[in-house]
């Protein structure tokens, strides 16, 4: 899938011209709400001009695969399906497979460049005895990269109905999903929630709920909390007794430990619950694992990170989440939400300590607009994806693209004359943080938080890996 950047002068029909595809497909791909404005700076994803298949009488996912040499589940995302057996004769399925048709003046150098892969591999596939003599006419497979497999995670904290209705909107793009949270209490037990709805929405469309677990809210830091508990064998066993009859009753596989705000002094007491949880959850058939805050070094200091021991959470744990994200903090000065520089600096760490293959790549897919000047306690507003571009499109605004952070912002004046500034995530930043996910061969990606529509992380999402499913 390739990515355009809008230029002065760009229309959609002329975009879809320079990539010979149907305008809709880019409508649709991007949900552009006004496709007749286009911002400058803005990034587009492209779909690929894939195979149209009409299902005949008789049709499985696994013989349209195996004809066409692409995975079920490959099949299944792309097509935003959920059930493999739910498929009918006279529907139309996309497949990922790339044909094109030569026209005159064409080479295979110049079919490979455009769609990104190599002369050789054209001829491979093709098994071209004569390559260099091409015909107007002539159809090409053009063969597709490998993908890779990786876990997916997101978090909700939306409950009941709209809970459920989040998860399905994704759902062939998740292995997990976790309703945020249940909060412990001083006593080992648990604050309910109403996150049933969820997790049916989840077992129905193939994905596995993980519940979380944690210690802080959005009034209280926690570290009180977390001190009771942990410092007390007999509050740990109480808590994890009622984890397991949380997890029994409401159909969980897991559980995500996030526990923020730990005091220093706490560090070894939190260890020694992450292995009880392990020992008393492993043996009910359960996986563990804990959100940790970003950390760059095993002497960092600082309430957030000192008591979360990275090399024990690695050692005694299924799977760990990286809170990548928060650096562009709502009540802080604008700045890029998720960076990729800052976002390095904590993998160049973790794969030190944690096994790559334990590692989830926080992401965040919320957008912010601060008020400027920015004053010290003032909250910038949270947003979503799309909100980000009916403000640049509103007010006039040009996108630009941080290098550094790998992230889009802009700045625009509104009808009261005051300033802002908005950064926000795009198709270039989704890839960038995709390609980290490549670069140090990680588990996979974990979504904080849905609710805030982002409709090109999914297209590329599903274009770049292949969601496992467990």
């Amino acid at each position: 899938m390739r990515i355009h950047v809008v230029r002065s002068g760009d229309l959609l029909w002329r975009i879809a011209r320079q990539y010979r595809i149907d305008p809709a497909l880019i409508v649709r791909a991007n949900d552009l709400e006004q496709p007749d404005r286009l911002v400058i700076g803005q990034a587009l994803v492209i779909p690929e001009p894939y195979f149209q298949y009409l299902v005949q009488p008789g049709d499985t996912l696994g013989n349209i695969g195996s004809t066409y040499g692409v995975t079920v589940q490959e099949i299944l995302q792309l097509n935003r399906l959920n059930n493999p057996s739910a498929i009918y004769p006279g529907q139309i399925l996309t497949i990922p497979v790339i044909y094109h048709t030569v026209m005159a003046g064409e080479s295979l150098s110049v079919i490979a460049s455009r769609y990104g892969t190599t002369v050789q591999s054209i001829v491979q596939v093709n098994r071209l005895t004569a390559p260099s003599r091409l015909y107007i006419g002539q159809v090409l497979r053009i063969p597709a990269p490998t993908k890779p497999v990786i876990d997916v995670n997101a978090f909700t904290y939306a409950f009941g109905q709209t809970g459920a209705r989040e998860v399905r909107e994704v759902a062939y793009d998740l292995t997990y999903i976790s309703p945020f949270a249940y909060r412990m209490q001083e006593d080992g037990g648990l604050e309910p929630i109403d996150d049933t709805p969820a997790i049916e929405a989840a077992r129905s469309n193939g994905v596995v709920p993980m519940m979380a677990i944690t210690n802080f809210s959005s009034t209280e830091a926690g570290t009180e909390l977390a001190h009771t508990i942990l410092s007390s064998p007999t509050l740990v066993e109480t808590l994890l007794t009622n984890v397991i009859d949380m997890m029994r009753e409401k159909g969980y596989s897991g559980v995500n430990i996030d526990f923020e705000n730990v005091a220093p002094e706490d560090r070894q007491f939190y260890n020694r619950f992450l292995e009880r949880a392990v020992e008393r959850l492993h043996a009910e058939g359960y996986f563990v694992s804990s959100s940790l805050a970003p950390k760059t070094s095993g002497e960092q200091r600082g309430l957030l990170v000192e008591a979360q021991d990275y090399p024990a959470h690695g050692r005694i744990l299924d799977f760990v989440v990286l809170m990548t994200y928060e650096w562009g903090y709502r009540k802080g000065p604008p700045q890029a939400i998720s960076p990729i520089n800052q976002m390095k600096r904590v993998l160049d760490y973790a794969v030190t300590v944690i096994p790559r293959n334990k590692i989830l790549l926080g992401f965040q897919i919320y957008a912010r607009d601060w008020l400027l000047p920015h004053r010290e306690g003032q909250e910038a507003e949270t947003f979503d994806m799309q909100e980000a571009i009916r403000r640049a499109i509103r007010y006039g605004a040009e996108i630009k693209y941080d290098q550094v952070s790998q992230s889009p912002y802009y700045r625009y004046v509104d009808n009261n004359g005051r300033s802002h500034e908005v950064w926000f995530e795009d198709a270039r930043s989704a890839k960038a943080k995709f390609d980290l996910v490549n670069t140090y061969n990680l588990r996979g990606l974990s979504y904080w938080v849905l609710g805030y529509p982002f409709p090109q992380n999914w297209e590329l999402l599903g274009d770049t890996f292949i969601v496992r499913k467990r």
